[in-house]
């Protein structure tokens, strides 16, 4: 493989001040550690800068695609165990503590600054500067050359150790995000539409992926998860990886099918993969090539196992950091700007087809000393900027347009039965469409005749809540609930609808989840007319904690959110699968929602389609779309969304009774003890027997 030429002619304008930029880091790298105290800071920074430096002159040489794999691992390693967990394995600033002794780790920068604020954004600032990497293996000299110039702006304040150092680097840091945002969006947004701006497409397009060698040109983290899945991938035929990837783009085009958008009117589909799935991802560009799409792939829609999770949990906050008024509406502006100069291709997005993974042990994050946590002005600004950004996102790309697909599938990370357990995946996401079809409108049919619903646990859940449901005008041509089988989501197995959020009420509880990343222990939320009115868990001893927690994670810095969806998971032979090989803690929500009744918090799952006409496969309308909070998208647009659904599934084995109350008082029972007892869905009940 050659070096990606996207950005060569662009380079020219920076060479002479990457040139000098690169001559004072090197006089940096060499400073004396007692002479100042935020010498080292600035050497070690300095030292990472340059490694980018030497990668990015690798590439421009096409030297990087001669190295042999040892020498590119050895590469990957130098540079991402600066931030490891793993302690003993010397890093490119020559720390082989790994993040117990990073620069960009705020504990440890305590022990050496004035006091936990300059701790917190010399941490920060560490972080920031790692980002240029994967620009360089982009052959991008722009990132490159203005981070190091803005690492010697910032170590001029520090040399003199003069005034309010700490208000001085926040500025500099402050006005270099401010500035360089255009650019960063015009980046941003080139590669998220354009398929000649993709690198991480370019790579899928041209690497030799039946090797390894290829993994460390993304620039991502590189693990034995990543290697393994490339030798396991290839033990596929032809015929098996077609069968396996169309499983995923099939079910990308029934989206628009059911969704009865026109996908011929769209020209680019977003592919996302972990690293090693290279193989089925380079199958799924080349059918949905055939029915018309061309793939885009981003920066960020290749990911890699985490060097630190805990790293991430620190750094969560790192970009609200600097976040000001003016700072947000500088951003909007520049995204407004990118978008308006792509607009006509914008609008040819037709959504994201994901394939997600699953594996790793749910991470409970400690709490540090130090944390990188700004004050509720910037967090509510952070949210302010998401909503703005998904706004101008679904003006230009046109979101009542956009379908999506979404599949999962282990990594060798899940253990010793990974070859196993991906098999037993393929099986799930495999299931008969029609069988799930039929059974689920039956459920539907006794759900619609409902005012509401009742969720209890048992064995220990103290879950009981009340759902009001939608009331139908036209029992003979509507529904309340969607009949989803294996499109968007799959697999297939739910039946899920917007719940009328007046009167919805009670307390929702279950023992473990893993929800955005984290463990949650014996969660608890309350509800009352559809919203969250208190929450707990045991993550932390104190209660405070607790709730910080799930303010902070869950909620994201909201008040409140309310109940976005109400849902009853179909597929217990995920459910069972899932017990047989102790993974279910392991599984992703997409799964997860599948293996239970869930309730979502936050948006519903027709946000910005709610004007959609979507029908089930009976022919009759999904009605109830909407809430008290998303009507007001057309009044005021900023009430309306929150950009967070998050899904909350009870196992089978904590619910002791699903049942819908007709007006009549009627009681219809769907599931009891853990069991189907609907009439028609005994088949759902087969895995739990076998």
């Amino acid at each position: 493989m050659k070096r990606f030429e996207y950005y060569t002619l662009k380079n020219e304008q920076y060479i002479e001040r990457y040139e000098l930029a690169k001559e004072r880091m090197m006089l940096i790298a060499t400073l004396s550690d007692d002479e100042n105290v935020y010498f080292d800071f600035f050497k070690k920074q300095a030292k990472t800068l340059l490694f980018i430096a030497e990668t990015f002159e690798l590439v421009n040489n096409n030297r990087l695609y001669e190295l042999s794999f040892e020498e590119l691992k050895s590469r990957n390693e130098l540079f991402y165990n600066e931030i490891s967990e793993d302690a003993g394995k010397v890093s490119v600033t020559g720390n082989d503590k790994g993040y117990e002794e990073s620069y960009t780790n705020p504990d440890y920068c305590a022990n050496f600054f004035n006091d936990e604020k300059e701790a917190q954004l010399f941490a920060t600032f560490a972080a920031k500067l790692r980002t240029p990497y994967m620009s360089a293996l982009k052959h991008n000299l722009y990132p490159v050359t203005v981070y190091m110039e803005l690492l010697i702006q910032a170590f001029n304040v520090a040399e003199r150790n003069e005034g309010n150092v700490y208000s001085e680097i926040y500025d500099i840091l402050y006005w270099f995000i401010s500035d360089y945002s255009d650019i960063d969006e015009e980046i941003s947004n080139e590669e998220y539409i354009c398929p000649e701006a993709s690198y991480q497409l370019y790579i899928l397009e041209n690497a030799d992926i039946t090797k390894p060698d290829y993994l460390f040109y993304y620039g991502l983290n590189i693990t034995d998860v990543e290697l393994s899945l490339v030798s396991f991938m290839n033990k596929f035929t032809d015929e098996e990886i077609s069968d396996i990837a169309r499983t995923y783009t099939e079910g990308y085009k029934r989206g628009f099918v059911t969704m009865n958008l026109d996908m011929s009117k769209k020209k680019y589909v977003q592919i996302r993969y972990h690293a090693g799935f290279d193989r089925m991802a380079r199958r799924a560009k080349e059918q949905f090539e055939s029915m018309g799409l061309e793939a885009v792939i981003s920066s960020t829609c290749v990911v890699s196992t985490k060097a630190n999770r805990q790293y991430s949990f620190d750094h969560r906050f790192m970009e609200t950091f600097f976040l000001d008024k003016a700072l947000v509406e500088r951003k909007e502006d520049t995204v407004k700007n990118a978008m308006e100069g792509l607009k006509d291709k914008l609008c040819l997005m037709a959504g994201p087809a994901v394939i997600e993974t699953f594996g790793e042990t749910p991470y409970e994050p400690k709490n540090i000393k130090h944390p990188i946590n700004p004050d509720n002005v910037k967090k509510d600004l952070a949210n302010e900027l998401r909503s703005k950004d998904m706004a101008l996102y679904n003006r230009y790309v046109h979101g009542d347009e956009v379908s999506f697909t979404i599949i999962a599938y282990p990594t060798p990370a899940i253990g010793n039965n990974f070859e196993t357990i991906f098999k037993e995946t393929i099986k799930i996401n495999n299931l008969d469409n029609d069988l799930y079809t039929r059974i689920q409108a039956t459920i539907i049919d006794a759900l619609d005749k409902g005012e509401y619903a009742r969720v209890i646990g048992t064995n220990g859940n103290k879950t009981d809540m009340t759902v009001n449901l939608w009331k139908l005008k036209d029992p003979s041509k509507e529904t309340i609930f969607e009949n989803c089988v294996a499109d968007v989501n799959i697999p297939a197995g739910e039946v899920f609808t917007s719940p009328v959020l007046k009167g919805t009420k009670g307390t929702l509880n279950v023992s473990s989840v893993f929800l955005n990343d984290l463990n949650f222990i014996d969660l608890t939320l309350e509800f009352k007319d559809g919203v969250v009115t208190d929450y707990s868990c045991k993550n932390f001893d104190s209660a405070e904690e607790n709730k910080k927690f799930i303010k902070e994670n869950l909620l994201q810095n909201k008040e409140t959110l309310p109940i976005g969806e109400f849902a009853i998971g179909t597929n217990t032979t995920a459910y069972v699968i899932a017990h047989k090989y102790d993974i279910i803690y392991k599984l992703p929500i997409l799964i997860v929602e599948k293996m239970g009744p869930h309730f979502a918090i936050g948006d519903t799952c027709y946000k910005y389609s709610e004007e959609t006409y979507l029908n089930n496969p009976n022919g009759k309308e999904i009605v109830a779309k909407e809430n008290d909070f998303s009507r007001l998208r057309n009044e005021d647009p900023s009430k309306a969304y929150f950009n967070i659904h998050t899904d909350i599934t009870l196992p089978y084995k904590e619910i002791g009774r699903i049942f819908v109350v007709t007006k009549d008082n009627e009681e219809i029972d769907i599931i009891k003890d853990g069991r189907f007892v609907l009439p028609g869905t005994e088949e759902l009940n087969r895995p739990f027997d076998e």
